[in-house]
């Protein structure tokens, strides 16, 4: 879905950014979000907001893609 409409930005474009850890100034001036108009603010710093490394699904997200990365599994002692 496109969120910046003045830039052709998607929530895609913002996700990842988010996840590579840009802060949303970084976002702004490296993808011109909410730079314009400013109608895309809200719904960009939302979703850079629910994306950004420190929350905390982020980073379950981002370890369980790590090479090698293994799911823990619980085993009952015998």
């Amino acid at each position: 879905m496109i969120v910046c409409v003045c830039h052709r930005v998607s929530d895609h474009t913002i996700a990842h950014a988010a996840r590579s850890g840009a802060e949303f100034d970084d976002i702004q001036l490296e993808l011109g979000v909410a730079t314009q108009c400013g109608k895309c603010e809200d719904c960009a710093r939302a979703l850079w907001s629910e994306c950004r490394p420190s929350h905390k699904l982020a980073h379950l997200s981002q370890a369980l893609q790590m090479p090698g990365a293994q799911p823990v599994t619980w085993m009952a002692a015998v």
